[in-house]
């Protein structure tokens, strides 16, 4: 049987540490471990390969907006499962992880024995999620939406909405990206009908809706 190969994308050098050595004593020395300290690597790590067993994904990285990062993975590799890891442990997280298509959330406070049990479970082919209160937690309409536009961009094109996010102006985001301004003006336009608005306003706005805690 061929060893499990797993990506782990979080930003904190300790944490990636802490779950290599985890992920190590749960599932024995055959499983490779690789890791990404943003979402820029991690694309660059699934465009390498794209047949992962599972990513790891912690719900703040550089070059994310809360779940967009979750979103755009679920958009263009829906065969990798991926499993969120959070230090935001509210209901409202774990139910927005689930609504965008996430195999299960780990708690960052969680002891290595439920870690290791947790990724044993979504490898195996289930889900895993941690028990919560009853609490009823819908995901708005509108994010629903902003899920849906963000699914259908291509990695280039999420770069390019982050960068318009942030305020770059097109020939800032051209220099970044090592491409012409027609290029990025082409990417925009692309970015704009996709997700069905008209100004960089309304897409900033439309991004935040994957902020991790929805607003009341």
């Amino acid at each position: 049987m061929a060893a499990h190969e797993i990506l782990i994308a979080d930003d904190h050098p300790l944490f990636r540490s802490a779950l290599h050595q985890a992920l190590t004593l749960g599932l024995g020395s055959g499983v490779r471990l690789v890791e990404a300290a943003s979402i820029a690597e991690l694309e660059s790590r699934l465009a390498e390969k794209g047949d992962w067993d599972l990513v790891l994904l912690d719900l703040n990285m550089p070059g994310a907006y809360g779940f967009s990062g979750l979103v755009l993975l679920r958009g263009q590799y829906p065969q990798v499962p991926v499993v969120m890891i959070s230090a935001q442990e509210e209901a409202a997280v774990v139910a927005r992880s689930r609504e965008f298509g996430a195999s299960g959330f780990i708690p960052k406070s969680s002891p290595l024995e439920v870690i290791q049990h947790a990724v044993r479970a979504v490898l195996d082919g289930d889900e895993w999620w941690p028990v919560l209160s009853d609490t009823a937690v819908s995901v708005s309409a509108e994010a629903k939406a902003a899920s849906a536009g963000l699914a259908s961009l291509t990695p280039q094109q999420f770069r390019v909405l982050t960068m318009v996010c942030e305020g770059l102006l097109n020939k800032q985001i051209a220099y970044e990206l090592s491409v012409s301004e027609a290029t990025v003006k082409a990417h925009v336009t692309a970015i704009f009908r996709k997700l069905g608005v008209r100004t960089r306003t309304q897409a900033a706005l439309l991004l935040q809706q994957m902020e991790s805690i929805p607003a009341n």
